[in-house]
């Protein structure tokens, strides 16, 4: 029997495989069933974390006990509202003009959880987004492109054609999907390093010069209390 690489990914997102992937770790996809409903009360940050927690856990079901489990969640929160995926190409205008030409955030939870002990470490990234003051005329030729209705907050940052972001300070891989440096960070501490270099690679592939990676590689993170959702 052909032996299961070490590292499982709780998504079958292709922009969170491609990020993975930079960092050389050979890895298997589980996609995770998890409820994404939002809870009464919850916060952003909340949400996202609990959110990768409980991707990673539904995950770790299908998964062998030798394996570690990465899940993420991201969102999209606009003041005290959370843009998940729009319903549909009604919704998607509405939440892009909602976004224009302000700063939104982006928030993504990550999850890594260590099968044969339990091990559960997750953390969060928050990322400013400036939109730039795209057009009504854009913003229809963008949503006919059927783009925007699998993304949180009906954009990808990524999207050639559209280009919503009018300049980025943080990290450009989290609005993706996945902050790969701050998955980085929860790997070493499961005794997983990257077989590649990180930074190095991430920063080639979006073609975008990271002003926080130095940093967040040098902090530390956030571990669950046992037992924790």
């Amino acid at each position: 029997m052909k032996e299961r690489p070490k590292l499982v990914l709780a998504s079958n997102s292709p922009r969170r495989k491609d990020l993975l992937a930079l960092g050389g770790w050979k890895f298997e996809i589980i996609v995770s069933d998890a409820d994404e409903s939002l809870l009464a009360d919850e916060a952003p940050r909340d949400y996202v974390r609990r959110l990768a927690a409980e991707k990673a856990r539904a995950s770790s079901a299908r998964a062998d006990a030798s394996q570690v489990v990465v899940a993420a969640d991201t969102t999209v929160v606009d003041g005290n509202a959370i843009l998940g995926k729009p319903a549909g190409t009604s919704e998607a205008k509405r939440m892009l003009r909602q976004l224009r030409g302000r700063v939104h955030q982006v928030y993504t939870g990550i999850a890594v959880l260590r099968i044969r002990d339990g091990n559960l470490l997750t953390d969060v990234c928050v990322t400013d987004v400036p939109m730039r003051n795209y057009s009504d005329e854009e913003i229809e030729a963008y949503v006919q492109t059927g783009d925007p209705l699998d993304k949180a907050g009906a954009y990808g940052i990524q999207h050639a054609g559209f280009q919503p972001v009018a300049s980025m300070q943080g990290c450009y891989a989290s609005v993706m999907g996945l902050p790969l440096c701050h998955v980085t960070r929860l790997l070493r501490q499961m005794e997983m390093q990257p077989g590649a270099d990180v930074p190095a690679n991430c920063q080639a592939f979006l073609n975008y010069a990271c002003p926080v990676f130095a940093e967040v590689l040098r902090t530390a993170t956030f571990k669950s209390p046992a037992g924790a959702k």
